[in-house]
């Protein structure tokens, strides 16, 4: 149904033996996590313009910095507040997000999220007078979205945004399948909102497709979101998969949506602050820039569509979404963003039919988990680690912007960028094992590329920081405890004075 505009309501049945999570929308989540001690209230009043940007950035330098609830923004008319750091570079927030235990080790958590991303749990449609988003309907000129606290975050922004922490849902023409998208969203005016969608995107290739039948674009965002439509609203899905049918089965129950005002595609029914919109061909005003997850400016403004608001629909005293966008670990694609295209990365890999593949890792430090790729894996055959790194360089997952994807041995932990930087200094002999690939699928937003017409074009270096295969018997033997000795130092570990558990160790000397 709500995967399709036009559709008819699927008959979808949460698996056996799948709980449905605790939560319901993005307050219950706010109230789990705070339980959690990982929710921050700010009660004192903070401007929007840049103040509450350099609030989270500031906070945000720790990586164990909480999410952050401005809860008395300076300017605004309608008793919103702003939600800074929802999931940051908190693996436990996400753990918390998705009903996994916050105490799980990186690696677990990867393995956890692949058998939940799994599941597939279709939307269904509750009725208009049955969602929360629907206390208030404002229609047309009734609308004034400036009296929201849009936050400008960055002193060279080109404008204050209001969505950098929202999800976007359009639909194909043809099929009437419906993405759901993270695209930044500058306000222009009481009802105008500019929409960057990079090369390539789902939301960027329905809107040409729309135009391209000299038809309007219907839009709808969410800007008061919960964290798993957020989420997977980030991550590279296939066009005939449906972001609304995962996060069902994440969440253990269908994904509730509600029939709009006035676009034909449904709007989720417990967001916070959702609108209508239609974008029309030709219809544009300068966006941009805006400081991006890299740690730079993002793009030159540049002319780009305009969302004409038709429909405003929120709670009262809405909680508002927003993401701020810096380099590590002060980013919004942090923690959940490397364990979720992790997850990716090693489920396409799998589809493909690439064998021994133990591990994958997108470290969030490489610009938010874009940057590089780590694959652990058994080697099996002549030429078997130079097979996975061309794959896992262009598996859907990994495609888009990746520059560096690092293949290593299954005694190296790919979480672990000590035990990675250690293998490629040990293991990898550079005039041997790089390899390049040119002009893949990059993005915009890359500040290493010039001229900027070029930018949707990139390169990816595939390393080789495996042991040789022809060597592996020569190869010298690596340094490594005996099982029973960890074992018996392991269980003395309290006894010996220390406080924190011991160190984990998965490989250990062979005879």
């Amino acid at each position: 149904m709500e995967d399709r505009i036009g559709g008819r309501p699927d008959q979808a049945t949460p698996a056996s033996n799948v709980t449905p999570l605790g939560w319901r929308d993005l307050r219950d989540w706010l109230s789990l996590i705070e339980s959690h001690g990982e929710l921050q209230r700010i009660s004192p009043a903070v401007d929007p313009d840049e103040e509450i940007a350099a609030v989270t950035f500031m906070a945000t330098r720790r990586g164990d910095a909480p999410a952050l609830l401005f809860e008395n923004p300076l300017g605004d008319r309608t008793g919103a507040k702003v939600l800074t750091n929802m999931l940051g570079s908190s693996k436990e927030r996400y753990a918390l997000a998705v009903g996994l235990a916050p105490d799980l080790s990186t690696a677990e958590l990867i393995a956890q999220t692949r058998r939940i991303m799994s599941r597939r749990i279709a939307p269904v449609r509750v009725s208009k007078t049955e969602a929360p988003v629907n206390e208030i309907v404002l229609r047309e000129n009734e609308i004034d979205l400036t009296a929201y606290p849009a936050p400008k975050f960055w002193p060279g922004d080109g404008g204050r945004y209001l969505g950098t922490a929202g999800v976007t849902l359009t639909a194909q023409p043809d099929t009437g399948r419906i993405n759901a998208g993270v695209y930044r969203q500058m306000l222009h005016g009481a009802r105008q909102i500019g929409l960057y969608c990079s090369p390539g995107k789902h939301g960027l290739l329905h809107r040409e497709a729309w135009w391209a039948q000299d038809k309007p674009c219907e839009v709808v965002t969410a800007y008061g979101v919960d964290p798993v439509l957020f989420m997977l609203g980030a991550q590279a899905f296939g066009a005939d998969e449906s972001e609304l049918d995962v996060a069902g089965g994440i969440m253990g129950r269908p994904f509730e949506m509600t029939e709009g005002e006035f676009v034909k595609l449904p709007i989720p029914a417990n967001a916070e602050l959702v609108i209508e919109g239609v974008l029309h061909p030709g219809n544009v005003a300068p966006e941009g820039p805006l400081g991006e997850f890299t740690g730079y400016y993002g793009r030159e403004r540049s002319p780009q569509p305009v969302i004409e608001v038709k429909a405003l629909h929120a709670r009262r005293a809405p909680i508002l979404t927003a993401a701020l966008m810096a380099k590590y670990p002060s980013c919004e694609i942090g923690a959940y963003y490397a364990i979720m295209r992790s997850a990716r990365v090693l489920d396409d890999l799998e589809r493909i039919g690439v064998p021994g593949v133990v591990g994958a890792y997108a470290h969030p430090a490489a610009a938010s988990g874009w940057g590089i790729v780590v694959v652990s894996l058994q080697q099996q055959y002549p030429g078997h680690a130079a097979q996975v790194l061309a794959l896992a360089a262009q598996c859907p997952a990994a495609a888009y912007y990746t520059k560096w994807i690092i293949a290593v041995d299954d005694d190296v932990d790919p979480t672990d960028f000590n035990e990675v930087m250690w293998a490629l200094s040990t293991r990898c002999h550079p005039a041997e094992d790089i390899d390049t690939l040119r002009n893949t699928w990059s993005t915009g937003l890359d500040p290493s590329r010039y001229a900027a017409e070029d930018r949707p074009y990139g390169s990816k270096a595939l390393i080789n920081a495996c042991k040789p295969y022809r060597y592996l018997k020569q190869f010298p033997a690596s340094t490594l405890l005996r099982r029973e000795v960890y074992d018996r130092v392991a269980a003395r570990w309290a006894e010996l004075g220390f406080k924190e558990p011991p160190p984990r160790l998965d490989v250990f000397h062979r005879e």
